[in-house]
């Protein structure tokens, strides 16, 4: 049996009057992903329990059956697992975003989608700069999206807000709040002054671009391991994404991570490698997993039509050829699911349960469009969400 997922980064949402008051995946054309779910199984999944916030972090956790309460432990750490990076008990990881803060408002939580060699040039100044009193060792990631290892600070009991749910916010009312919260923000503070003059900045204020004027710290934890997926289900699997959260859940489950150029995490994305390289990877993988970011980036931007397109992108070279692909191997099951919603509307994360849909050997129709609305309708929700994975699988976990 091959097995591929497909995970569409806040592809739910609400209806949009831009797009006739229909969802952008009512209103994307779709054809692969509606034959789905007309031929295989369609629902919602809680894939954020109550009392968590909604985050891809979480939510992805969840499609892949494990059981937040159990396994999560922060954002921050699983992006330092991506990285091969390991805490020391004392230390607590946070995740460093590059902001740019005007009028006191989250202007913008990407800093204009800043440059990875202008990133990368920011996080040295920042190791290299004296933060009184605290020791800070800052990692470069992709993008703006960094970390930081605090030491002294594993005792922290934090409640940080994620930058781009609060877009075009006034920050004041969402700085760290909790035990540690001084600390954290004369961290914030120090490196808003040392960004301040940097030549990275001087040059993209000149050309008009958004700068990295202040980091933003929030989604911190420690690590926890996870048990993989050749331990629980006897099988192999290979991950496909952009995004370091991502990688590090896969890297956790001792998935491979495959490196496909042209890939971002952004909505310029080259679809079609990877789909290309999905189709590739099934040659010898048992599970193929595909993440990709772009439909979550373009609602945090408040784009509904691009939202809709990158739907139809992911569709067009991604779920239609593995589909094809997964054919020819034999026996097969495909899982689409999203990690949860991201409405255009505010440009922020929503706990609502999303849609899901799997179909292949064995597995009966459902006869239904893969829409918000029609999987409310078909009357299937799974809780806990985590329960998914294994259901799709059609194995039972032995660890």
């Amino acid at each position: 049996m091959k097995y591929a997922i497909i995970l569409p980064d806040g592809a739910s949402d609400e209806p949009l009057a831009q797009l006739g008051d229909r969802t952008p995946l009512a209103a994307a054309d779709i054809p692969h992903m509606d034959s789905v779910a007309r031929a295989g199984r369609l629902g919602q999944v809680v894939t954020i329990p109550d009392g968590y916030m909604a985050g891809t972090d979480v939510g992805t956790l969840t499609l892949m059956g494990y059981d937040p309460r159990r396994y999560w432990a922060g954002r921050a750490p699983m992006e330092a697992t991506a990285q091969g990076l390991v805490s020391t008990g004392d230390q607590l990881i946070f995740r460093c975003n590059f902001v740019h803060l005007a009028q006191g408002r989250m202007q913008d939580f990407t800093a204009g989608h800043i440059a990875q060699t202008d990133a990368a040039e920011l996080i040295a100044a920042l190791n290299a700069g004296l933060f009184p009193g605290e020791t800070c060792d800052f990692h470069t990631g992709v993008s703006y999206r960094n970390l930081l290892f605090l030491a002294g600070a594993a005792d922290m009991v934090l409640d940080c807000a994620p930058p781009h749910d609060i877009a075009d916010q006034e920050v004041d009312r969402h700085w760290p709040k909790g035990q540690g919260q001084e600390r954290v923000r004369r961290i914030m503070d120090r490196a808003a002054e040392l960004l301040a003059e940097h030549p990275v900045n001087r040059r993209r204020r000149k050309l008009g671009e958004a700068w990295a004027n202040s980091i933003w710290l929030w989604g911190q934890g420690t690590q926890v391991p996870l048990p993989g997926l050749g331990a629980r289900f006897g099988l192999n699997g290979a991950m496909i994404t952009a995004v370091d959260i991502i990688r590090g859940i896969a890297v956790g489950m001792g998935l491979d991570l495959i490196q496909v150029p042209g890939a971002t995490g952004y909505i310029d994305t080259d679809y079609a490698a990877k789909g290309r390289a999905a189709v590739k990877a099934l040659d010898d993988h048992d599970l193929v997993v595909v993440h990709v970011e772009a439909p979550d980036e373009a609602a945090h931007q408040g784009m509904a039509e691009e939202k809709a397109t990158s739907l139809e992108r992911i569709d067009r070279h991604i779920v239609g050829p593995l589909l094809e692909a997964l054919r020819a191997h034999g026996d097969y099951r495909i899982l689409v699911a999203p990690d949860h919603a991201t409405l255009v509307r505010n440009k922020a994360h929503d706990a609502a349960p999303p849609p899901f849909c799997y179909a292949g050997t064995g597995i009966e129709g459902s006869g239904r469009p893969f829409t918000e609305a029609e999987a409310a309708a078909a009357g299937l929700k799974l809780d806990p969400g985590h329960t998914l994975f294994e259901a799709f699988l059609g194995r039972t976990p032995s660890a």
